[in-house]
């Protein structure tokens, strides 16, 4: 069935075409093999419903031979739900618990990535088709051998039938973003040190690239193993160091830079050249990773001397280049070599953490990540579980004939928000309704004339999976009520009033998914994005500070144990990526959701750049003006966290984070003064802090786009 979902999922009218005609070939294939040529109407059902379970309720990205390769994984887990809902089935309460856990459970997989996540929809309708009555542990040869035959038949579909061009791969997208930055890089070693606007737009362009939210779901590295974490992370290095590409200032007028200056571009080129050599396959270049490395730790160890405004915050600005494009090679390795890449250098310990751990390891880090109430995975997982007991509930003691169909509303119709919940259940009704209408009519005229049925069902059924994503759920649900009458006008003797049944129960489902929209976090990913927010910039507010007092004191290098940080950055990003497939709200004036997600990386990398290597300490009131500019930026940091805190109290309608007024900080430094290199480092973090600040409270012009916008 397609929904809403399906239409802002990026997928156009060609491939839904394709889609519908795969789907609708393996589910009527199994179906009528099944029924007319084995006389086995049980296995017919479950082959039926088994395909159409696993292509249209389920939403997994990506062309037909990667779906295919998912259904292969998921065969599994689908044979499993079919055993446990056919004995469950002994009691209502029985078949109740089962279903709160394998709810909860399959929409908790989601925490694995896009894959894992659109998999579960039909997952779980294999064990809710099982579970309900009649209790017949005797027919479960032949429901595993129909699910099985209908998976079989959809694999084939999907890896076969109609092929689609794939998207880029992250990889790839991720070496030519590498390949960019190396040419700027190389760029930026001659006169006039400063990149060309047609450098610029280039590296903007590149990094935009890697963007996950711009690339294909089926392509993004989401999951928790080692290889996805490190493309991951090779993507937002790819992004920085090609901000800091942008952003380098050049040397003091007169005076061309020489010594490290230079090396440290020329080391950053080869190694990004390297880099991208690795991620497209190829044969890594002479050690440039370890040249780069080599002439960072140069630059480190001469940061003791002291040294002009100008030159130092240049030396900075050199030194985050290079550290970009250490950890861009180190990402890079990782992802393409796994556990068998070379070691992190000791320097990076904390930011490559995952490097060398065992997939168990990783599953279990991110699942416990999530295993909260704070996180929007947790939440959705525990709304959907409810819903979706209660109605197995209500179904079991009303003895509601047709009764799965009350819950595969909820399943299709519950959303992350009350308020878009009940938009969907209005259109879903609708549609429901009048097809329920056209089915009834269709039902006393033809009869009980099974041919009529079968010659019409792969019809009906490609028109519904065509139209449905394209013309929205109340079509969607329309269409299917059709479709799902043609199926058991086949099985048994039917009435007119099967489309009665049909109302009544995708009328319950839907009041079912709207209560528990209203009573279980009912503004969704919008009001924890507010709440994670603001835990993460009160987390930095602290991080900034404590930093400058370390950098002001004159600290020795050590690991920070910023712990809380990272968690306040991991559940804030997930609450934002849940927050993006929600529907855009319509304010204006709102903030850029996702600078606050760069704040927090940009505080969190910079701070284990200064505290991880030592340094003399400052004057005395170099020290104190850099601590008093440290607490105007944290200052900042707090109002913006306070005013996030409070609107995810209230139900406001405005867009991010709100306008919190940038005051004059604390003056710069004069630019004739001297001081160790860190302290010059220092300063520049905290200007660019600032420039984040200014981004994530600048009023947008116009309507807020759909990752800034907080609420409908």
């Amino acid at each position: 069935m397609g929904t809403d979902r399906d239409a802002g999922a990026g997928r156009g009218p060609r491939q839904v075409t394709r889609r519908a005609v795969r789907t609708t070939a393996a589910a009527c294939a199994g179906f009528f093999v099944c029924l007319y040529g084995l006389d086995r109407p049980v296995a017919a059902t479950y082959a039926l419903f088994t395909a159409v379970s696993m292509a249209a309720l389920s939403h997994v990205p990506g062309t037909g031979p990667q779906r295919a390769r998912v259904l292969v994984r998921a065969a599994p887990v689908a044979g499993v739900l079919v055993v446990a809902g056919t004995f469950l089935a002994v009691r209502t309460w029985t078949a109740v618990a089962g279903m709160l856990a394998v709810g909860f459970l399959l929409a908790f997989a989601a925490v694995a990535g896009p894959r894992a996540a659109g998999a579960a929809p039909g997952l779980q309708l294999l064990y809710i088709l099982p579970s309900f009555p009649p209790y017949a542990p005797g027919t479960l040869g032949e429901r595993l051998a129909g699910a099985a035959f209908g998976l079989v038949l959809l694999i084939l579909a999907e890896a076969f039938l109609l092929p689609e061009p794939r998207g880029t791969p992250y990889r790839e997208l991720a070496a030519a973003a590498a390949a960019t930055a190396a040419r700027c890089a190389t760029e930026l070693e001659a006169a006039p040190y400063t990149l060309s606007a047609g450098s610029v737009a280039a590296a903007r362009a590149a990094g935009q690239s890697v963007r996950p939210s711009l690339v294909d779901p089926a392509e993004r590295p989401a999951g928790p193993g080692l290889r996805d974490r490190a493309l991951a992370h090779a993507g937002l290095a790819t992004r920085t160091l090609l901000g800091r590409l942008t952003d380098l200032p050049p040397p003091p007028p007169g005076r061309a830079p020489t010594g490290q200056r230079t090396e440290v571009l020329g080391a950053v080129a080869a190694a990004a050249a390297e880099t991208a050599q690795v991620l497209t396959g190829g044969t890594p270049g002479p050690g440039a990773a370890e040249g780069l490395r080599r002439v960072r730790e140069e630059v480190v160890a001469s940061d003791a001397a002291r040294t002009g405004a100008a030159r130092g915050r240049r030396r900075a600005a050199l030194l985050e280049l290079a550290d970009a494009a250490a950890a861009l090679c180190t990402a890079a390795d990782l992802a393409v070599r796994g556990r068998h890449a070379r070691p992190p250098a000791e320097t990076e310990p904390g930011r490559f953490w995952y490097a060398g751990q065992r997939a168990p390891r990783l599953w279990w880090h991110r699942l416990a990540a999530h295993a909260g109430p704070r996180s929007v995975y947790f939440q959705n997982a525990v709304r959907l579980g409810l819903a979706l007991g209660a109605a197995r509930t209500v179904a079991g003691v009303e003895s509601l004939p047709h009764g799965f169909w009350a819950m595969l509303a909820v399943l299709s119709l519950t959303r992350t928000t009350a308020a878009q919940t009940g938009a969907t259940v209005r259109k879903a009704l609708t549609g429901t309704l009048v097809g329920a209408l056209l089915t009834a009519g269709v039902l006393f005229l033809v009869g009980g004339h099974t041919t009529v049925y079968a010659v019409a069902l792969p019809v009906v059924m490609l028109v519904a999976f065509r139209v449905g994503p394209v013309r929205g759920v109340g079509w969607a649900q329309g269409m299917f009520t059709l479709v799902v009458a043609f199926v058991f006008a086949q099985l048994a003797p039917v009435s007119w009033r099967l489309a009665e049944v049909r109302i009544m129960d995708v009328a319950l489902g839907s009041l079912l998914g709207v209560v528990f929209g209203l009573l279980a976090w009912p503004r969704g990913a919008q009001q924890e994005l507010h709440r994670a927010v603001a835990v993460l910039l009160t987390r930095a507010a602290e991080t900034v500070v404590g930093t400058a007092a370390a950098v002001a004191a004159g600290a020795p290098g050590r690991i920070p144990q910023d712990q809380e940080l990272q968690l306040a950055l991991s559940l804030s990003e997930s609450a934002f990526a849940e927050h993006q497939s929600e529907p855009p709200g319509r304010a204006v004036g709102g903030a850029d959701w996702q600078a606050a997600m760069i704040t927090g990386h940009h505080v969190l990398w910079g701070s284990r750049r200064l505290l991880g290597r030592g340094g003399p300490a400052p004057e005395p009131s170099q020290g104190e003006r850099l601590r008093a500019r440290a607490e105007d930026v944290a200052g900042r940091l707090r109002a913006t966290a306070g005013a996030a805190a409070v609107r995810a109290l209230r139900a406001a309608p405005a867009g991010g984070p709100p306008q919190v007024p940038v005051v004059p900080g604390v003056p710069a430094a004069d630019p004739d003064e001297t001081a160790p290199a860190r302290y010059f480092a220092a300063l520049a973090w905290l200007d660019a802090l600032d420039a984040d600040l200014v981004r994530m409270t600048a009023p947008a012009a116009g309507p807020v786009p759909q990752e800034a916008a907080g609420g409908p």
